[in-house]
């Protein structure tokens, strides 16, 4: 087991606070206090090449391994990562500022796509298809697409990892990553640690960046990439589609959402509010399938609004690795700008505010839990991707209503509902425009089912035993001649 004290020791390109290296190199700051954590050695665009024409090299060896071998490799890998747990745990708090109890769940989390696709890899089936000619037989195969590079964001900087880089190997590509500027040191362990468990040198390599466009230019044009896979903002996606097109690369985009949270009047209240809780203020509101709009249907909105003010006073802000603390800062003081822009933006319009409302007086970029009341579709708050811990509520009236709401949107990532009537959860469970919908829960990622969205919000799905099929290429071979 690697200790915290020794993990940058045996990372080489990681030096700690009182050894600034020479080479260009970026900072590892703890987002609650702004301090340094590490310095990070970087990689240019040249560079990235070669790394690239590594990941080649080793994709040969690798895809020639039988599926048996790749499988005891990511299973080991796995193993890694659990006995590890305590030290990516507290790494990922002190780079992204989440809690330690939220940062041990990511670490699970994350490990648990690692062993799904360590199974998966043996199941990687193709079929026989019934010719329409005499004497032949035609035969679908599954092959591995080749070098992948993967574009990961800060959030979740083990499991938005392991969701890529584990069904790459499954399938016998080898992958290059590059993390977020915030969040490298997590994703420099998980490389150590996947050698360690036996991973061929060159099968997964991470490449850090100060200049993220320019390594991604590359990482985007190379020939040798015929897959990119990334996480972050609709608008980036977009501008990697474009830089992709050149090459034809398959695409994997897991982008922006905009999820909304509808409480109908049959709905378990209680319940609501807690799937409220879980899935807007964890990680301070900072996820891609945060609640991002609250619908409450009339009848049982101040009942909501009074029960969720409840559950929200009993959060505790602070630092990650603070007992007790259930949401941390923002991850900088770009992020705690623009939510507190979005509130005033709210309240200048008429918005009410039932708690919160501000940033926190300790300082740093920590933003209080809010509840936002009486949100219309003139304030800023309304279509825009809030990522902090900002529950902005409206009302409704009518099922029809609601629906149309929730879908007038260009982001189709998550949604989630609350009701208990049969013939109202199918019919908006198919109404609602999103690849992913909760009902009756504010939970739901899990490495068994497919996550991704549709419209805007991406392309591919990650996980699931659909999430295999992103890394590979079908192949039909035509046998004739079989003397039938």
């Amino acid at each position: 087991m690697i200790h915290l004290k020794n993990a940058i020791k045996q990372l080489p390109v990681v030096y700690d606070i009182n050894t600034r290296p020479k080479a260009p190199h970026l900072t590892v700051t703890d987002p609650a206090n702004s301090r340094p954590i590490a310095f990070v050695e970087t990689t240019d665009s040249k560079e990235t090449e070669a790394v690239i024409e590594k990941a080649e090299k080793a994709f040969s060896s690798w895809s020639a391994k039988t599926a048996k071998d790749r499988c005891k490799v990511l299973k080991k890998w796995h193993d890694l990562l659990l006995e590890n747990s305590d030290l990516l745990a507290e790494v990922i708090t002190l780079e992204s500022g989440k809690p330690i109890q939220e940062a041990k769940g990511e670490v699970a989390y994350g490990a648990s796509y690692v062993e799904w696709f360590a199974e998966e890899a043996k199941r990687a089936y193709g079929e026989m298809v019934p010719a329409p000619w005499q004497d032949a037989e035609i035969l679908v195969m599954k092959q591995a697409i080749g070098v992948v590079a993967a574009i990961t964001p800060w959030n979740f900087p083990v499991a938005m990892i392991t969701r890529k880089v584990a069904p790459a190997l499954a399938a016998g590509c080898s992958i290059v990553v590059k993390p977020a500027e915030d969040t490298p040191l997590s994703a420099l362990i998980m490389e150590k640690l996947a050698l360690d468990a036996g991973l061929p040198h060159g099968t997964l390599q991470i490449v850090v960046a100060d200049n993220p466009a320019k390594v991604g230019a590359v990482l985007t044009s190379h020939s040798a990439v015929k897959k990119l896979s990334f996480t972050g903002s609709t608008a980036v996606g977009k501008l990697l589609m474009k830089q992709c097109a050149s090459t034809v690369k398959k695409l994997g985009l897991e982008l922006g959402g905009n999820a909304p949270f509808i409480v109908f009047e049959d709905a378990d209240i209680d319940a609501a509010v807690a799937g409220a809780i879980a899935s807007k203020y964890r990680n301070a509101g900072q996820t891609c399938v945060c609640a991002n709009r609250f619908y409450i249907q009339s009848t049982v909105y101040d009942e909501f609004v009074e029960k969720l003010a409840l559950s929200v006073q009993e959060l505790k802000l602070g630092h990650g690795l603070k007992e007790g603390t259930t949401v941390g800062p923002l991850i900088n003081q770009a992020a705690l700008l623009k939510v507190s822009a979005l509130v005033e933006d709210a309240k200048s319009k008429g918005a009410g505010v039932k708690s919160g409302g501000q940033a926190a007086k300790m300082g740093g970029n920590y933003f209080e839990p809010t509840i936002l009341t009486d949100i219309t579709l003139d304030m800023d708050i309304a279509v825009e991707e809030i990522f902090g811990p900002i529950a902005a509520l409206n009302r409704f009236e009518t099922e029809q209503d609601v629906i149309k709401l929730a879908n007038d949107t260009p982001y189709g990532l998550a949604s989630y509902f609350y009701a208990r009537d049969v013939g109202r959860i199918f019919r908006v469970g198919k109404a609602l425009e999103y690849g992913m919908v909760g009902v009756n829960t504010g939970i739901i990622s899990t490495e068994v089912a497919p996550f991704g969205g549709i419209k805007e919000s991406g392309l591919g799905r990650e996980g699931s035993h659909y999430g295999l099929d992103d890394f590979m290429e079908l192949k039909y071979m035509a046998l004739t001649g079989l003397g039938r």
